[in-house]
C-alpha cells in the first residue's frame, strides 16, 4: 500500500504556491499580473488618462543641465494645476513618469508640489531606477517586464512630453511615435519635444524625410517647445481640442469604466 505523504492533503492551490508562480510555466500569469494590477488601482484613484513625461535620470537639479530638471518641474506644476481647474469628475491629465529621478523625479515633483495625484511607473534595475518620493504612493508601480511597463505608458496617454535623455528616452519615444505613425493609438496623442536644440543635433528628422525612411507629413506628429509656458499651451490647446470639446459632450457607455477605454486601437 502506498505510502501518503504527512502534508499530501495540506499543499497550497496553485497561485498560492510561490514555486510555481516563480516558475517559467507561469510567466504568463505574472505578465497579466503587471496589466491587472496597475488597472485596479488606477481605477481605483480614479484616474481617467495622463501626460506622460520622458527624460534622462541622470540629469541633476544641480547638474549641467539643471535647467531642464527646473523646467520639467515647472511644466508639470502647471498642467496639474490647469487640471485641477476644469472639475471633472474623473482625473484628468495626470503627471506620469517613468517613477526614477532625473526629469522622472522633476515631473512627479512638479504634480506633487502642485496638489495633484502623479504616477510612477517604475521598473527593477541595477542601477538608477529607484522610486522617487514624489509619486502617489497608491500610484507607484514596479515592474518587472519592459513591455508592460510600455504598455501602460501608452494605454492612458493622452499627451507626450519628451525632454533630453538617453537610449532609454529615445527608446520610449520612438515606440509612441511609431503607434502614432502606424495609427495603432485611438485618437491623437499629441508629443511635445522639449529642448529643440538638443532633439534636432541628435536626430536629423530631415534626413530621414530625404531618405524615404518617413514621410514629410510625420514630421507633423509632434510639436518643439523650448520652455514651459509654451509647452503648455501646446498641451492645453491639443487636449481641450481633442478630449475636451466636442468629444467631452458625447454620450459615454455606462456599463464600461472609464480606465478600460484603451488608448491602443
Amino acid at each position: 500500500m502506498a505510502t501518503v505523504p504527512p502534508d499530501y492533503f495540506h499543499r497550497p492551490v496553485a497561485y498560492k504556491d510561490d514555486a510555481f508562480i516563480e516558475s517559467h510555466e507561469a510567466r504568463p500569469l505574472r505578465i497579466l499580473s503587471e496589466y491587472l494590477w496597475p488597472l485596479v488601482h488606477l481605477e481605483e484613484e480614479k484616474i481617467q488618462d495622463t501626460i506622460v513625461f520622458f527624460g534622462s535620470a541622470r540629469l541633476k537639479e544641480d547638474g549641467p543641465l539643471g535647467k531642464y530638471y527646473e523646467e520639467a518641474r515647472e511644466l508639470a506644476r502647471l498642467v496639474t494645476e490647469w487640471s485641477a481647474s476644469l472639475n471633472q469628475s474623473m482625473n484628468r491629465f495626470v503627471v506620469c513618469s517613468g517613477g526614477g529621478p532625473g526629469i522622472m523625479e522633476a515631473a512627479n515633483r512638479g504634480a506633487y508640489e502642485a496638489g495633484g495625484k502623479t504616477v510612477g511607473l517604475n521598473i527593477g534595475l541595477p542601477f538608477e531606477q529607484r522610486p522617487n518620493p514624489y509619486i502617489t504612493p497608491e500610484l507607484s508601480f514596479e515592474f518587472h517586464y519592459f513591455f508592460m511597463r510600455k504598455f501602460w505608458f501608452a494605454y492612458l496617454a493622452k499627451a507626450l512630453v519628451v525632454f533630453p535623455g538617453g537610449f532609454g528616452t529615445l527608446d520610449e519615444m520612438g515606440e509612441i511615435l511609431t503607434l502614432a505613425q502606424t495609427k495603432k493609438l485611438e485618437g491623437k496623442i499629441l508629443i511635445v519635444l522639449y529642448g529643440s536644440k538638443f532633439w534636432n543635433e541628435v536626430i536629423n528628422w530631415q534626413a530621414l524625410v530625404d531618405h524615404g525612411m518617413i514621410a514629410e507629413s510625420d514630421l507633423d506628429l509632434f510639436r518643439f517647445a523650448d520652455d514651459p509656458a509654451t509647452a503648455l499651451q501646446i498641451l492645453k490647446e491639443g487636449l481641450t481640442k481633442y478630449y475636451l470639446e466636442p468629444e467631452e459632450t458625447l454620450p459615454k457607455s455606462e456599463e464600461a469604466p472609464e480606465i478600460a477605454r484603451s488608448r491602443l486601437s
